[in-house]
């Protein structure tokens, strides 16, 4: 590594500014007045609910195997799940979870989750608003003392209405070791350092952006005192029986069984700069733990239903159509007042989609781990399969 005047000044500016910060994995939450101490859910893990066997699903399962046999035979190598009325009613395996081992996909093969990891922070945020260690509408400097912006809150982090730039855009303006991960600590120095010119004025407009996430995941960490990782692991993986689903470290490397990311020629997609951030993206799961995440939220065991309602509220009218977006969620608002709650997602080779069809209790999972936009366009066709129509306005594509 190659010690850059910029380099040496993060570093130490890093400890300037986090000596009193630091996190580890874990910490004991602090028990002051005011700091986290809240015991983790305590909810029953039930088993997955199946409907395979009935006519009807007998002969949805046809129609689905057919369609992805020609999806396989058009590239597509990931996992799908299908639920419809609280029951999984389709669920398959494509292809390779590490192609040079011949080591297939399988139930526990975890993939990176992508975007799709912003409904985990978003709903771990929405946790500590529910228990009140945090107020949506409170600056962000309240919590993160050094963040350079003084007029965005927590709110306009949640629904990318805070006018921040993507750091996956401007950090390699100012850091040339762009294959070795950086952490969200050294993005936020970098952030302070060098304050990039937010895009627009904040809670003006909608902007997507990766930024907004990867800064909520210190704001945990500052509430909690405890690291992101081990945050999410004891208070929502575990006691939701997501038992293949964690946090990626790059530090750490993989788990054996976790799939490898690929390019659509089968090449590996190497870690990055951006591989150490967290947030936004960097989550593992599998089907059936995305499953069980998608139930926690009928059966209220995270959220209550005055907060989840919150969060499928949408907060951005200036965008067309029916497209919209809440805390966490990107969602399609119909005129008569039907929801699809959804969030897509890509990172290297990985493309997910995540659809919730909130009023049928119908959702539809597919992971991939071999580069493939065509995954964002399988929603569509497997919801006419299963209801034998299509949902009015068509579906979105964005990651």
């Amino acid at each position: 590594m190659r010690f850059t005047p910029s380099y040496i000044a993060i570093t130490v500016l890093s400890f300037l500014l986090f000596a009193c910060h630091s996190v580890s994995e874990p910490v004991s939450a602090k028990t002051t007045s005011g700091k986290f101490r809240e015991a983790p859910i305590k909810a029953p893990v039930t088993p997955l609910q199946y409907d395979t066997t009935s006519a009807t699903s007998r002969a949805i399962i046809g129609q689905l195997d057919n369609y992805y046999h020609r999806q396989v035979s058009a590239g597509f190598n990931g996992s799908v799940l299908v639920a419809n009325k609280g029951k999984v009613i389709y669920e398959r395996y494509f292809g390779y979870g590490n192609r040079e081992h011949k080591i297939p996909l399988f139930a526990n093969s975890s993939c990176q989750l992508a975007s799709v990891s912003k409904t985990f922070t978003g709903a771990a945020v929405l946790y500590l608003y529910e228990h009140k260690y945090i107020d949506l509408d409170e600056k962000v400097q309240t919590y993160i003392k050094e963040f350079p912006y003084p007029n965005i809150t927590v709110r306009m982090l949640l629904n990318h209405r805070s006018g921040l730039p993507d750091y996956t855009h401007w950090v390699p303006n100012y850091d040339k070791e762009l294959s070795m991960p950086i952490t969200n600590a050294t993005m936020m120095q970098m952030m302070v350092l060098h304050q990039p010119r937010l895009e627009s004025k904040p809670n003006s407009k909608f902007k997507y952006c990766n930024t907004n996430f990867a800064v909520l995941a210190i704001l945990i960490e500052r509430v909690t005192d405890m690291n992101y990782r081990y945050f999410m692991s004891k208070y929502i993986f575990q006691p939701l029986g997501m038992s293949h689903t964690f946090v990626y470290n790059p530090a750490s490397g993989m788990p054996a069984e976790a799939a490898i990311s690929y390019a659509y020629n089968w090449m590996r997609e190497p870690d990055m700069f951006a591989d150490g951030v967290y947030g936004d993206k960097g989550i593992y799961s599998t089907p059936e733990d995305m499953y069980r995440w998608d139930q926690s939220f009928y059966q209220n065991k995270l959220l209550s239903n005055e907060t989840i309602e919150l969060a499928y509220g949408p907060c951005s009218f200036e965008m067309r159509g029916i497209k919209n977006y809440g805390l966490g969620w990107r969602m399609l608002c119909y005129p008569n007042g039907n929801k699809v709650i959804y969030h897509n997602g890509w990172w290297h080779g990985n493309n997910t989609s995540f659809y919730r069809f909130i009023k049928e209790n119908m959702t539809i999972i597919v992971l991939g781990n071999k580069f493939n936009k065509g995954i964002y366009h399988q929603a569509p066709v497997i919801y006419s399969i299963v209801k034998g129509t299509s949902v009015e306005g068509g579906f979105d594509t964005e990651d």
